[in-house]
């Protein structure tokens, strides 16, 4: 089976970035949405991004974020990828010269190939549960049965995994990547170093 890629998400201090990174992660994901209980600045961020070592993605996650605000983001924070978790059109992901996830939240019921077969100019999707009224980070896991077995783009799983489940959810959905924020914290909005570590054994071990 092709590797699994892992992304820790919702890192909000430093330390918490370099411990990802030294369990082997191969991204880190920074969130750029005031409501989120995982949100960090700019300032904070460009600190992060820069006490990282190289060959690290960071991914920025955005959710129906005003494009002048989302571009002063990126004159000062040097993201690799950007993330969308609103109600974003293909377009309105686009023209910011980086690669780009579209987050679509899963429910029964509806046509999941043809939702990702709008976003062409996509890197990757990314599946996460749905919970009304909420984007992401729910810590709830839905059901990999609802996934098609082709989709037309790279796929990142996400929602509820933790490291009592992720290999599971490998061997079940075979994605291309595996996101995790709650289910490596000690507290919203920070990471507990064992958690980290085992999340990311348990995917090696795939």
């Amino acid at each position: 089976m092709p590797l699994t890629r892992a992304k820790i998400c919702g890192i909000t201090r430093i330390e918490d970035a370099l411990c990802a990174v030294e369990a082997g992660a191969d991204a880190i994901g920074l969130v750029f949405y005031d409501k989120s209980p995982r949100a960090i600045s700019a300032t904070k961020a460009r600190a992060i991004v820069d006490a990282l070592p190289p060959f690290v993605s960071v991914v920025g996650l955005f959710v129906n974020c005003p494009r002048p605000e989302l571009e002063r983001i990126l004159e000062f924070v040097p993201l690799d990828r950007l993330q969308f978790h609103g109600d974003e059109t293909p377009e309105e992901c686009a023209g910011y010269g980086r690669p780009w996830y579209k987050a679509l939240r899963v429910q029964a019921g509806e046509d999941l190939a043809s939702r990702v077969n709008a976003y062409q100019g996509a890197s990757a999707i990314l599946l996460d549960t749905y919970v009304a009224g909420v984007p992401g980070g729910t810590g709830e896991v839905f059901d990999w049965s609802l996934i098609p077995a082709q989709l037309s783009k790279p796929l990142i799983l996400a929602g509820g995994l933790d490291s009592e489940n992720v290999e599971r959810a490998i061997t079940s959905v075979r994605p291309y990547a595996v996101d995790v924020s709650g289910g490596v914290e000690r507290e919203k909005g920070v990471k507990d170093a064992a958690k980290v570590q085992a999340f990311i054994q348990r995917v090696r071990r795939m």
